[in-house]
């Protein structure tokens, strides 16, 4: 028999009558994941989820990998089945798992029985194959506590499986489950990890990017798309919407109090956002916002930001600190890409003087003078699509 992919899932197996549009919903995630790597057959049983693959073109190394970025799925473990019998079994962690038992000095057998009409109880079965083993390889002994090795053996509806310890999935839930949201992408490091975050919880994703060029240059924009891709793995296909901000930029340096100008260029920024939400259906906008930060992160300027939306704004990164954020940074990849001499919109104007705790009257005050509507409109009218 092939090799095979055995997936446990998460949290969603917790799920109460619900719980099946949680799986389909993997499923589609999965067969979409997969595509790439060859014709898999994707089916779920008892809380565990099967990739088998349908000939020998497939690549199953390159699909177990890529599935360890797919949201849902806690373990992911290379398996091997064969037939409902001990020897069998036995059999097949020999050949499969060969090289692991020759390189390990400790070991244990752990059996799930799932089919009870199995004729031996679990631990019957362990001692029976650990025992084998054990008397096969010279090298071994049985250490239940700490075992450098862990033969798993689990006897299922159609057949039994043998494989090694799982490597960890991604973990969260199935992307898309819980909606679709707009993310505000710059080129920093905060905000692909907040983006990856809400995808963890089952967030579908639009990105949206504020180019001010001559200001910013055309490697800056390509970093970001970049970064887009890096999180693509992740969070499934992205469009990234590239909005023109040059002209609001000019606009605010001109009529705004400089103090001012980063607090009320990001209501402008949450307002376009917003508008990208509506066409595309979302319904929540997602920043990298972590509190205190940087002086357009305080509470009063979170507060004054926005009041500008109806839609919710969700904060991944909020009571994080700088270190935990770039450590997931790190993991994701998106950090090497993000620390690029590349400035963005958001540092070319910065004030020299920042008002860290801006008042809403006073903001809107600053904003009397501008023509909000119609310069959301054109910045709206000139976005570019980029599909990843």
């Amino acid at each position: 028999m092939n090799e095979m992919i055995l997936l446990k899932l998460g949290e969603m197996v917790l799920k109460g009558l619900n719980r099946r549009s949680f799986e389909d919903k993997l499923q589609a995630n999965l067969h979409r994941r997969l595509h790439p790597f060859g014709q898999f057959r994707v089916y779920t049983r008892q809380s565990t989820t099967y990739v088998e693959p349908m000939n020998e073109e497939c690549d199953v190394e390159g699909a177990f990998e890529a599935i360890k970025k797919v949201f849902g799925i806690v373990g992911v473990s290379l398996a091997r089945p064969c037939e409902k019998d001990k020897d069998a079994i036995l059999t097949t962690a020999k050949e499969f798992l060969d090289e692991r038992l020759r390189a390990a000095r400790t070991f244990k057998v752990e059996t799930k029985r799932a089919d009870k009409t199995f004729p031996m109880t679990s631990i019957q079965l362990s001692q029976y194959v650990g025992g084998e083993l054990h008397e096969a390889y010279d090298n071994l002994e049985v250490d239940v506590h700490h075992p450098e090795l862990t033969v798993h053996v689990e006897v299922r509806d159609y057949a039994a499986y043998v494989h090694a310890d799982a490597e960890p999935g991604a973990g969260g839930l199935p992307v898309g489950i819980n909606g679709r949201a707009v993310s505000l992408l710059s080129g920093g490091i905060d905000s692909p990890v907040s983006s990856y975050m809400i995808a963890k919880r089952g967030v579908a994703l639009e990105m949206v990017h504020f180019f001010s060029y001559p200001y910013t240059s055309p490697e800056a924009k390509e970093k970001v798309i970049e970064l887009a891709r890096l999180l693509t793995p992740y969070c499934g296909h992205l469009t990234v919407h590239v909005v023109p901000f040059t002209a609001i930029q000019e606009q605010l340096r001109r009529s705004c109090p400089e103090e001012l100008f980063t607090v009320v260029m990001r209501r402008f920024m949450m307002r376009i956002a917003q508008a990208v939400a509506r066409r595309c259906g979302a319904k929540a906008l997602v920043t990298g916002e972590c509190l205190g930060q940087v002086a357009s992160q305080t509470m009063e300027a979170m507060m004054c930001t926005g009041a500008v939306v109806q839609l919710p704004v969700l904060r991944p990164c909020i009571g994080m600190d700088k270190e935990e954020i770039v450590q997931i940074a790190r993991k994701i990849g998106t950090y090497e890409t993000s620390i690029l001499p590349y400035e963005d919109c958001c540092t070319v104007f910065t004030p020299r003087h920042p008002r860290l705790r801006p008042t809403l009257s006073e903001v809107e005050y600053a904003e009397q003078e501008l023509d909000i509507d119609k310069l959301v409109d054109e910045a709206v009218a000139g976005i570019e699509r980029i599909q990843l």
